[in-house]
């Protein structure tokens, strides 16, 4: 499987995992991988997001700038439904692989790193031309 190919499969299951704390009423999910958010915004200029994201995540979801650093909450969601996190996660943009980062996760099940992005449901974001 591609790098893209995966990445893509990892933009929908982040999307799920995002549409679901927003429908519980979490926050939104700390978008910490620079690959699977290079591929995110890709797709985000492209017609066929708003069909991906609503068929991942039940809605349109947006992206918008958030910055952060500490762990990320929604890792044991992701594993419940989907098992570990693959090395995308752990993987910069050009598909540098952060060894030390993929390495810290799986010895303690915890993924603590800085964000720059997110998804947000639509109503006044910076890149969705939906609300949910």
């Amino acid at each position: 499987m591609s790098t893209t190919t995966i990445a893509r499969r990892e933009l929908g299951r982040f999307l799920a995992i995002a549409g679901q704390r927003f429908d519980k009423g979490e926050g939104p999910a700390e978008m910490f991988s620079r690959a699977v958010d290079a591929e995110w915004h890709q797709l985000l200029a492209t017609p066929e997001y708003m069909a991906f994201s609503a068929e991942h995540a039940g809605a349109v979801l947006g992206h918008r700038e958030m910055s952060g650093t500490g762990p990320i909450g929604w890792v044991a969601a992701y594993e419940e439904a989907y098992g570990p996190l693959p090395e995308i996660w752990f993987t910069d943009e050009k598909g540098v692989l952060d060894e030390g980062a993929l390495a810290r996760y799986r010895e303690t099940g915890r993924v603590v790193a800085e964000w720059d992005c997110g998804p947000t449901t639509g109503d006044g974001d910076d890149a969705a031309p939906s609300s949910r």
